[in-house]
């Protein structure tokens, strides 16, 4: 895994200096892993009872010590010396999508950059995969599994490339006679946490594909010129799974088609102007969020279709976007949102509403 050396000793060393000096400040560290009490947190949106409500945003290695006590950072500079100066190209420049794992690490795929950002607020270290010499190209979609392994769609190689939750690289998949890639471009990806099965868009080919863990491929949904028939696509560019429900954002065709984990078609949702940057997710009472690019704020929609409420609008400031793209619910009901112009993620919790 390529890191800034630096930046991670600077973040363990405030947790030496911390020891050193005997300082208790549960207000101060608190804020580490959240906004401090004096910054806005807006509500953005309400519908029977639920609410999203504005936690953070973090665009680059800065941000997971953002609310270091002053303090702190005094004395590590005196008994550490100042830090290095951070390499250009750590912040983000587009982000696209976004996961977390089982530790609560967070990833962000940055296509124009080549790389992939882990924020680690828990242990306020930053790191990133990609970069001159790696592997990586443009990575696009990512999703994990059960043991914290990273799967990372790459549009320009046509391949998923595989990491262990360290960094180090496991697999290609998607490779078919010797180096020949199967997928053309692909782009979401989700696994089935009970089959362990990757489903993957491949945009360009109209066509969701099925592998296994291994990477051998299983089959695949739709047809390869496209149609608007149910279970067909026209570039399917997101995915999520919840359940025995298979989410697919058919873009071309402005829908949300649902399958079962086999590919058959159960029903269908209509969304006005999709994009292929629109990003999905499910939370836990099966409610779905999809970015609305038009009016720039996320849309939620229960899990039979109806509209529920919308939150964010056009701007900078906390709980506001620029072209959303990518979405992520986590385990907490933690709601992250890659707000690509605006070159930063939100982070928004859900409060409310029977979330669980």
């Amino acid at each position: 895994m390529c890191s800034h050396d630096a930046l991670q000793f600077r973040a363990q060393r405030a947790g030496l200096c911390l020891l050193a000096l005997g300082i208790v400040l549960a207000g101060n560290v608190g804020s580490m892993s959240a906004l401090s009490a004096g910054e806005p947190r807006p509500e953005t949106a309400t519908a029977d009872g639920q609410h999203a409500t504005f936690v953070r945003e973090f665009s680059g290695p800065d941000d997971v010590l953002k609310g270091l006590p002053p303090i702190v950072d005094r004395s590590m500079d005196i008994l550490f010396g100042h830090a290095d100066a951070k390499p250009a190209g750590e912040k983000m420049s587009r982000p696209y999508s976004v996961a977390t794992d089982s530790a609560h690490r967070i990833y962000v795929t940055d296509p124009s950059q080549g790389l992939v950002h882990i924020f680690d607020f828990e242990k306020n270290k930053y790191s990133f995969l990609g970069g001159a010499g790696s592997r990586l190209r443009t990575p696009v979609g990512l999703a994990i599994d059960e043991d914290d392994n990273l799967y990372v769609t790459d549009s320009v190689l046509g391949l998923i490339l595989v990491f262990e939750s360290s960094g180090k690289f496991l697999k290609y998949l998607g490779k078919v006679g010797g180096d020949e890639p199967y997928f053309a471009s692909p782009s979401g990806i989700a696994i089935d946490g009970e089959t362990h099965h990757i489903y993957v868009c491949d945009p360009p080919r109209h066509m969701v594909v099925l592998l296994d863990k291994q990477g051998h491929i299983l089959g695949h949904f739709g047809k390869r010129r496209g149609g608007k028939e149910p279970g067909e696509f026209r570039s399917p560019t997101r995915i999520a799974i919840s359940g025995s429900d298979v989410f697919v954002l058919d873009s071309g065709n402005s829908r949300l088609q649902v399958l079962d984990l086999d590919g058959n078609y159960r029903r269908e949702i209509r969304l006005p102007e999709l994009s292929v940057e629109t990003g999905i997710a499910i939370d836990a009472q099966k409610r779905i969020y999809v970015g609305n690019l038009t009016l720039d704020a996320i849309d939620v929609f229960s899990y039979e279709g109806q509209f529920l409420y919308r939150f964010g609008s056009l701007g900078k400031d906390p709980g506001k976007f620029d072209r959303p793209c990518g979405i992520w619910i986590d385990s907490r009901s933690a709601i992250y949102v890659t707000d690509m112009r605006n070159e930063r993620v939100e982070m928004f919790q859900l409060v409310g509403g029977g979330k669980s």
